[in-house]
């Protein structure tokens, strides 16, 4: 193997960074800026510079002109190197610092010129329009090369023009004039450069600390992987600049808040309506892992403020793991329940043996008797009085477990509700929420009760359920429909204070009402109206499940 080091190829091209970058770029524009200005600058003062020198020319030979002598000398001399005209005309010439002044005949023969030898002969350029009682002012070659001339009639005192004047301006002079000033105008133009690139500068150094010394393939490259992944994952971002108006939504945001992207450039107050979820994207309400319902969505938010003063918002739809875990702790309570159940029957069915073994047996029908009859009356207190079987179902075994938790579960004497839900499923949740949180609510106290009333009026369902617990404080009774607003510990599954906040939202969706307020006999009250809940006609009563038993053995009789 060679030990020759590989050469390294030199590669021309923009540098990558982007502080690098907008640096030469605005150096390129600033110097192409000053070019430009300098161009621009040179390219008018040239005009401007002959214009001066001609009507420079113009005045003096004006000036020669007003001369009466110079008149008078010209009809009674003749053209001499010596002679008046000539003398006057040099001495005007030397006074002002013009190039020549000649001074001419109706024929155009020179009476005066700065080379006395041509005195006496024709002028080089056409007099014909100064002689003709024109001011003539131009850049022309005559016999002293270029010049910026101005010529005028030559009048007598009669007016009569007798010959003209001419006026040269030795055009280096000129050129001189604009080379002078080209050095200042170039200082100029190098002050403005340097202040120009002292600003590209620290521009560029501000570029580099905002893009952290990236190169524009790799913010493209970040925008590109920004938008895949803003739109590819699964929890929603609502991006908020610093005036609290909102500027981005991914997909699954847009899903979550049923928002459109009309919502950017909105306030959350303006798109989503005031609310709970409204003050946690806009920072009102703080903490992690928000809780906040979202139509019948529940929505876990957190909130992270940005260096640029707004902030980015993230959501997680929890309701179907929100579900879940009520699922779960009814199938815990109700797995409590059948554990004691099926401790009591074996005592039962023990108690029952020991009859038998006796020969007690009126005893033993008696006692069978007894037990069938108690939970034959419990089944017939709810379904009586409650004709819809889900609802029925649900309160029969909610008493099951009140029951196991020492805590009586009861109908109260006004309960009567026909079987003519349109949503019977809505007011299950509604029932199972509050019997659940009043059941917590008594639950170790002693004389625990929780009083259950289903009554309908008109189309209008109303549920009103009452405990013996501690009561909620006047100033809670509010607090307690908020998301994530709750005064017991949660449990490792889940998160509380969302029950409450569904049985209000689902009433309020169907134009009714949640509150609560203090039972008769102490303790908490809750009141939930639920307007149109009910058909207008009355179905044919169906004998439910549970009084299925007793309809087969009035049958049987």
């Amino acid at each position: 193997m060679s030990s020759t080091p590989p050469v390294r190829r030199l590669r021309l091209g923009l540098p990558r960074r982007v502080f690098s970058q907008v640096l030469l770029m605005q150096l390129a524009i600033a110097a192409g800026v000053a070019v430009l200005a300098t161009g621009l600058f040179l390219a008018p003062l040239g005009d401007q510079l002959d214009d001066q020198a001609m009507r420079r020319a113009l005045a003096i030979a004006q000036t020669t002109a007003e001369q009466s002598r110079i008149a008078e000398d010209l009809r009674r001399t003749s053209p001499s190197p010596d002679g008046p005209v000539q003398r006057e005309a040099e001495r005007i010439r030397e006074t002002t610092g013009a190039e020549y002044i000649v001074v001419m005949d109706r024929r155009g023969v020179r009476w005066s010129h700065t080379d006395p030898r041509r005195i006496g002969g024709h002028v080089s350029t056409d007099p014909g329009q100064a002689l003709a009682g024109q001011e003539v002012m131009e850049i022309d070659d005559g016999t002293l090369g270029r010049s910026a001339r101005g010529k005028v009639p030559l009048r007598d005192e009669n007016g009569e023009i007798i010959g003209a004047v001419s006026v040269g301006i030795a055009y280096d002079s000129v050129r001189a004039r604009l080379i002078q000033a080209i050095p200042g105008l170039l200082a100029y133009a190098g002050g403005a450069l340097a202040v120009g690139a002292l600003a590209a500068w620290l521009i560029s150094r501000r570029v580099h600390r905002q893009t952290r010394d990236l190169a524009f393939s790799d913010i493209a490259a970040l925008l590109a992987e920004r938008e895949a992944m803003l739109h590819g994952i699964r929890e929603g971002v609502v991006a908020l600049d610093r005036a609290g108006r909102i500027r981005l939504l991914n997909d699954e945001a847009q899903r979550l808040l049923d928002l459109d992207d009309e919502a950017v450039g909105r306030s959350p107050d303006e798109a989503l309506g005031e609310g709970r979820t409204s003050d946690v994207l806009a920072g009102r309400v703080t903490g992690t892992d928000l809780l906040t319902v979202r139509g019948r969505r529940v929505l876990v938010a957190n909130r992270m403020p940005t260096d640029d003063g707004g902030a980015v918002a993230t959501l997680r739809d929890r309701t179907e793991l929100d579900r879940l875990g009520r699922e779960l702790d009814s199938t815990r309570g109700l797995i409590d329940a059948l554990r004691a159940q099926d401790h009591e029957h074996a005592n039962r069915m023990h108690t029952l043996l020991g009859l038998l073994e006796l020969e007690m047996y009126d005893e033993a029908v008696e006692f069978v008797g007894e037990v069938v009859g108690d939970h034959r009356a419990t089944a017939e207190q709810f379904t009586e009085k409650i004709r819809d079987p889900l609802l029925a179902a649900l309160l029969v075994g909610k008493a099951t477990v009140a029951a196991e938790r020492g805590v009586a579960l009861k109908v109260s004497d006004g309960t009567r509700l026909p079987d003519r839900l349109i949503d019977p499923r809505g007011l299950v949740t509604v029932v199972g929420n509050l019997v659940d949180n009043a059941l917590d609510a008594v639950a170790g106290t002693p004389h625990a009760r929780v009083e259950v009333e289903l009554r309908a009026e008109g189309r209008t369902a109303v549920l009103v359920v009452r405990d013996t617990g501690p009561g909620i404080a006047p100033e809670q009774r509010e607090l307690i429909f908020t998301e994530g607003w709750s005064t017991k510990q949660p449990p490792a599954h889940r998160q509380r204070g969302i029950g409450l906040s569904l049985v209000r939202r689902l009433a309020e969706r169907q134009g009714g009402s949640a509150t609560v307020g203090e039972a008769p006999g102490g303790g908490a009250e809750f009141t939930v109206v639920l307007p149109e809940a009910l058909t207008d006609t009355d179905p044919q009563p169906a004998l439910t499940a549970a009084a299925g038993p007793q309809a087969t053995e009035e049958e049987s009789r």
